[in-house]
């Protein structure tokens, strides 16, 4: 059975993360936070032996990448790929639009008024099925099209991937953290995925296993 190490890397922090705008499929530049989150998760993975490099299309995944990878002149030469499949969950109409004011709009479905309350009530999957009910336009992704895309990526890295790879992913803070909801629910705390955060996957032919979640303080 094929085995791959992957280190998912949520990228940096962005202006609209910075001004707490809703930041799925739109895209904003690293912040100087950004880019010190991102440099920061590249020192702590230098002295791992990469075999490629992946991230999401979105150019904030993509900078975290490059920087990242920068923090070791060994990485110059690996290969690094985009894969939308690896993107942030699509809001929809409430793209780019106030964070806390989606989730009252969304909330009001049920009776609630903040994220955390969703969240805390009916959880990341059934949370992403509210958003996807409350946008105008039909547009956000429903669980089952988050999920549909997000298995396709996995699929891709395992095609692309030899027995024993460890590659890097570059991806988004409610995409990592709905792959460790979904594997290993008892490492959610209900915390935001942090910017630059590093969080440890083992993926085989059928399964994922989620080695840590959400680290800033990695030691390779």
């Amino acid at each position: 059975m094929k085995k791959i190490t992957a280190y998912f890397v949520r990228h940096g922090q962005t202006m609209l993360n910075h001004y707490n705008k809703v930041q799925g499929w739109i895209d904003s530049p690293l912040t100087e936070k950004g880019r010190a989150d991102a440099k920061r998760a590249g020192e702590q993975l230098k002295n791992v032996q990469l075999a490629a490099a992946y991230s999401s299309d979105s150019g904030r995944a993509i900078e975290t990448a490059r920087i990242a990878l920068r923090q070791n002149p060994e990485n110059m030469n690996i290969v690094s790929y985009q894969y939308p499949e690896f993107r942030e969950q699509c809001h929809g109409y409430f793209e780019g639009n106030d964070l806390n004011q989606m989730w009252q709009f969304v909330g009001a479905q049920v009776k609630m008024t903040s994220e955390s309350a969703v969240l805390g009530t009916y959880g990341l999957e059934k949370a992403r099925d509210l958003i996807h009910k409350a946008d105008l336009y039909g547009e956000a992704e429903s669980n089952d099209m988050f999920w549909e895309r997000l298995d396709r990526g996995f699929n891709k890295l395992r095609d692309n991937s030899k027995d024993g790879d460890t590659v890097l992913v570059v991806s988004h803070g409610m995409t990592i953290r709905s792959i460790v909801d979904r594997y290993a629910p008892e490492l959610d705390e209900g915390v935001a995925t942090i910017n630059g955060s590093i969080t440890k996957l083992e993926i085989t032919d059928d399964d994922i296993h989620v080695d840590f979640f959400n680290k800033t303080d990695f030691q390779s």
